[in-house]
């Protein structure tokens, strides 16, 4: 397809959404950590990542989606490879071992693995012409998704791996998976989860967070302290918010991670109600429109990887700003094109640049 009719289909409305999200969470990012010391650095680095992933984006537009289908081997290969570099190479932080440092920077192979699974499981799905009628295919199925799955529990990143279940779950929906099978797999996860509470396999931080989500009260000054301060700030936004730059909670650096999974937090309480209802209508269209590209893609291919990335972001936003308000537990999941984080950008807006490249050639 040449330049000048890939650009005439380009799907204008997801692009001016994405730029919206990008520019609304830079601003709040700021906000976030204007008080903080060497707070610029957090702006200077996010505004690269930007810019990169925006030249991915770019590129993942122009980019024939369907040639990827002769490399998913080699992607899930490289996914498998970076996620078991972690164990080796990376860093641990928090009670977790997620992050390769680059330099300066430092790399979450976790991030990337939700988008190279999307890649993967919509070849493999498409290979079968978008339907799960068989056991066979199911197992298979969960069987690609289990190996890295298991990889990016274990380092732990909870949050990454329920995104990379909720992708998978979407993916399977579209693919028409029987009643009953689904079924199947929803009882496994739960026997999963029953089994991991028993063995106690989940780490102290992790067990503190679900209890602080039954009863936030139980630990105020701890596990809870993350969830009290979120609320009282985002309460006290009331409904215009307390002006840009002007939040109390937020200035006084009362809200921990308040630029990454906690910068909800800091629109309700500087821009309150008005300010968290223009967030939501912005991911309202983009969600819209990543459907809307599933359902005039022009293959199979193309559908489910629409599917994948409106389920990767449907999730991720609805967890996020239920745990902001304490309806979800907390689960370290940032918010797509918002969060301050390299690795996050860069997934969602190469995400973004292929529901663009699916879009621009729905035409059979």
């Amino acid at each position: 397809m040449d330049l000048f009719k890939l650009v005439r289909r380009v799907d204008l409305a997801l692009i001016l959404t994405v730029l919206a999200l990008v520019g609304y969470g830079t601003l709040m990012v700021y906000s976030a950590t204007r008080a903080d010391p060497g707070g610029l650095s957090f702006l200077r680095k996010q505004i690269l990542w930007i810019v990169l992933g925006f030249a991915a984006m770019a590129s993942a537009a122009f980019f024939n989606y369907n040639r990827l289908r002769h490399y998913t081997i080699f992607i899930y290969l490289f996914n498998l490879v970076l996620l078991i570099a972690v164990f080796f190479v990376g860093y641990s932080a928090l009670g977790a071992r997620r992050w390769i440092p680059i330099g300066s920077f430092n790399f979450q192979p976790s991030e990337f693995a939700k988008l190279f699974l999307i890649i993967v499981l919509a070849s493999f799905l498409a290979t079968r012409r978008g339907e799960i009628t068989r056991p066979v295919d199911l197992l298979l199925t969960v069987a690609l998704v289990s190996v890295p799955l298991f990889l990016i529990f274990l380092q732990p990143d909870l949050g990454t791996a329920l995104v990379i279940v909720a992708i998978l779950l979407g993916m399977l929906l579209v693919g028409g998976i029987k009643t009953r099978h689904l079924l199947v797999v929803i009882a496994s996860g739960f026997l999963i989860c029953l089994l991991v509470f028993q063995f106690n396999l989940l780490k102290e931080y992790q067990m503190k967070r679900l209890m602080v989500f039954v009863n936030p009260d139980v630990d105020p000054l701890g596990a809870g302290y993350n969830l009290l301060q979120s609320k009282i700030a985002i309460g006290s936004g009331q409904l215009f918010g307390k002006g840009l730059f002007s939040g109390t909670q937020t200035r006084l650096q009362f809200i921990p991670s308040r630029h990454t999974d906690f910068i909800f937090a800091v629109v309700g309480e500087e821009l309150g109600f008005v300010g968290g209802v223009v967030l939501l209508i912005l991911y309202f269209i983009a969600i819209s429109r990543g459907i809307r590209i599933a359902t005039t893609a022009k293959d199979m291919f193309g559908a489910f990887i629409a599917a994948g990335v409106v389920s990767m972001w449907l999730f991720q936003i609805f967890i996020n700003l239920g745990m902001t308000i304490g309806i979800m537990p907390i689960t370290g999941i940032p918010l797509p094109f918002f969060s301050y984080g390299g690795s996050s950008m860069m997934t969602h807006l190469t995400a973004a640049g292929l529901l663009l490249s699916v879009y621009a050639r729905r035409f059979k």
